[in-house]
């Protein structure tokens, strides 16, 4: 990023500051607004324009919402889990987690402190790694009957996931399913109410699911991913406790430490808020994902900075707990940034190619089902894809190329998404055991329209991708469908 120049007098500084203002800001929400009624242009129009209706469709946003859970990290710290349900005021507590992590010192550690609070628990431990909705619907109907008044998820993201849909159909009993998931898939339902308390322990670092209001899951009738997003879906408290990661394997640390470095870039790189349409017609309406904005940036580049920086040392060493540490506290950062700015293609296009696994397997996953690891998945097509932003943001694509320890200095803007690409292809590589493209997924040329079309309905993460041309559907298609061609193999 270029160097902040401080100006030289007060006039300057004051005439720079109303360029920024009349040229790059999304503008004063009541003049920039013909039908607000502070505007001359309204006033002169009397009652009529007043009466009005503004159309929403058309607003672009004005206004951004920073949310996000609170957060307790640091190592040992599991073990006040039994206390903070004690202070909530919980008498009933569903852990939800799965087979693996069910045996793990996590799990230990958080019977042993609602044992000690005398705080009454049912396990649910049937979680499935990648849900998918059926298995969703399994574990809402097991939490049900039970009526807890808190959850408590220790696991990875597909755990802290499913503990979010749990609480949210348990909250709302008489819910259909497809009343909160997310247009055009499903209804997209504002959550209109609190859910019940939840305290998120992840045992991996890479969804930063223990920050967001987000949970994904398979929809396997369409075969594509998708999920439910709202504010008041994400966790109560998130427990970062670096000596829950220790038990990753290798892949693992891989895979999922490539979801955080997918969601820091397409956070940092997603359309500005202010660009987003429409404006929500009411505060209830305003989408978990809203595009970049001045506080995600902070959130999304220092997590970039780290995961460049301590993810390669956290898969080759699993001695390496400072660089774990670091990845776990790297996958939070992220979470808040990409929670507020969402993510955009890597994640859009990820979906189908989850739900329409020809057979691959990923190495180093200790389960009996074909499996694309989510952060495999979004980091397959990521050199592809921010080759295709690059133009439209080229500083902030250079600034991330300089992450990755690229000089910059020299680099001309429209080399920017280039740059970037190959920044990311010789990141990939060096990390070791990955798929270098779609091809080493089982998928071909022949893939692709199916790949297109499970992409086209994710529009809520699409609408933040720079370059996509959303107005036009035909070359919508006709981009998508050359980016999984370019991200074959790279």
């Amino acid at each position: 990023m270029a160097a902040i120049r401080i100006a030289p007098s007060r006039a300057v500084r004051a005439l720079n500051l109303l360029r920024a203002v009349g040229t790059h800001g999304p503008g004063c929400p009541c003049h920039s607004n013909p039908g607000h009624h502070h505007n001359p242009l309204s006033i002169s129009q009397g009652r009529r324009a007043l009466a009005t209706p503004i159309d929403y469709s058309q607003q672009k946003e004005y206004a951004f919402e920073m949310a996000a859970s609170s957060i307790r990290f640091g190592p040992g710290c599991t073990k006040e889990v039994g206390m903070d349900f004690k202070n909530m005021g919980a008498k009933k507590v569903m852990i939800v987690t799965d087979g693996t992590v069910l045996h793990l010192t996590a799990m230990k550690q958080v019977q042993e402190g609602l044992d000690r609070e005398g705080i009454k628990y049912e396990i649910y431990s049937k979680c499935r790694v990648e849900p998918k909705d059926h298995s969703i619907k399994e574990a809402i109907a097991f939490a049900k009957p039970y009526a807890p008044d808190a959850f408590l998820a220790v696991g990875g993201g597909s755990v802290i996931d499913t503990a979010k849909l749990m609480n949210l159909y348990t909250s709302f009993p008489e819910a259909d399913f497809l009343d909160f998931v997310n247009a055009p898939l499903g209804k997209g339902l504002p959550i209109q109410g609190k859910l019940k308390p939840l305290v998120a322990v992840p045992t991996t670092a890479g969804t930063g699911s223990e920050t967001t209001g987000t949970a994904i899951f398979d929809l396997v009738s369409k075969k594509a991913k998708t999920g439910i997003a709202h504010r008041n879906l994400k966790p109560t408290l998130g427990i970062c406790d670096p000596l829950n990661t220790r038990t990753m394997p290798s892949a693992v640390h891989a895979s999922s430490g490539l979801d955080v470095l997918c969601h820091s870039l397409e956070s940092w790189t997603a359309i500005p808020y202010h660009e987003r349409v429409p404006r929500p017609r009411n505060p209830i309406e305003r989408p978990a994902y809203q595009g970049a904005n001045p506080i995600s940036d902070i959130f999304s580049l220092q997590a970039l900075r780290d995961t460049v920086k301590y993810l390669p040392r956290a898969v080759k060493d699993p001695d390496d707990h400072e660089a774990q540490s670091k990845m776990l506290l790297a996958a939070t950062l992220a979470g808040v940034g990409f929670g507020n700015a969402g993510v955009h293609l890597c994640h859009g296009m990820s979906y189908p190619v989850s739900g329409q696994n020809p057979g691959y397997k990923h190495n180093g996953y200790a389960v009996d089902h074909p499996i694309i690891p989510h952060g495999v998945s979004v980091a397959v097509t990521a050199p592809a894809v921010f080759k295709f932003t690059g133009a439209s943001n080229p500083e902030r694509h250079l600034a991330a190329a300089e992450c990755f320890g690229v000089d910059i200095s020299q680099v001309k803007k429209e080399s920017a998404g280039e740059v970037l690409s190959e920044a990311l292809s010789k990141f990939l590589v060096d990390l070791g055991d990955q798929p270098r493209g779609l091809k080493d997924l089982g998928f071909g040329l022949g893939d692709v329209d199916q790949l297109v079309e499970g992409t086209m309905p994710q529009a809520r993460v699409l609408m933040l991708a720079p370059s996509l041309d959303m107005q036009n559907v035909d070359e919508e298609r006709a981009q998508l469908r050359q980016l999984f061609e370019d991200a074959m193999e790279y």
